[in-house]
This record gives structure tokens, C-alpha cells and sequence, in this order.
């Protein structure tokens, strides 16, 4: 069930972006660039788009697997969001650079760490 378009997709997008700012704060080497940790309302539209949808299938995967999502691993966790967020990017960039669509083990350990973080808030709503 999609909540796109409700105050709960938005909710979800902000929730989504607030970790994402948490981590990219705590994990990233040095100074992240400003559109890493930029606000909601300056997020573009795409990517508060993105960020509600993968929130949502998060929340979706642990409810559907009774709350049994919390067994996995951080890593399993980190890679879900991965997946979910390589998803989104191909629906709205036909091309994207490889580096937007990197998998997992390509991945900084910075990045690898705030996704972790994402699904671990999501799945705790």
C-alpha cells in the first residue's frame, strides 16, 4: 500500500532525509558537501520523491515480515536500502553515473554506515 501524495509519504521522505543528515554527519570524512546534508525544502523534488519511496518499502518490508526484519544483519539492513535507493535513481535518471547506482562493496564505508542507519530508523517507527 502506497501513501504516496499523503502526509504519511511526506512524513516518511523527512524521516528518511533526517537520518540520512544524521549519518552522512557522523560518518562522512571531513566536510560533506552542502547538498548532503541539506534541508527537506531544499532537497530536490526527485530526490524527496526517492527518499519517501524507499522509506515506505522499508517500513513495508518490516511490517510484512512481522518485525522478523530486525534479525538481519546491519549489513543485510544497509544493503536493502541500497537496493531500494539504486531502484529510484534508475526511475528518475534514465543514465546515471555508476557512481549513483554503485553497489554495496563499491561503496564508501561512510555511505555503508548512514544506510545502516536509515533502515534501522525506519524499521524502529
Amino acid at each position: 500500500m502506497t501513501t504516496k501524495g499523503t502526509p504519511l509519504h511526506d512524513e516518511l521522505g523527512r524521516i528518511f532525509r533526517e537520518a540520512w543528515i544524521a549519518g552522512v554527519t557522523t560518518h562522512y570524512p571531513g566536510e560533506p558537501k552542502p547538498g548532503y546534508i541539506a534541508p527537506w525544502d531544499e532537497t530536490p523534488e526527485w530526490e524527496r520523491s526517492a527518499a519517501a519511496a524507499v522509506a515506505e518499502q522499508i517500513r513495508a518490508f518490516a511490517r510484512t515480515t512481522d518485525r522478523a526484519a530486525a534479525k538481519l544483519t546491519r549489513q543485510q539492513k544497509g544493503r536493502f536500502v541500497v537496493l531500494c535507493w539504486i531502484g529510484q535513481i534508475y526511475k528518475h535518471f534514465p543514465d546515471p553515473k555508476p557512481s549513483y547506482v554503485a553497489d554495496w562493496d563499491d561503496m564508501p564505508a561512510w555511505q555503508q554506515e548512514t544506510d545502516i542507519e536509515i533502515f534501522e530508523t525506519i524499521e524502529r517507527l
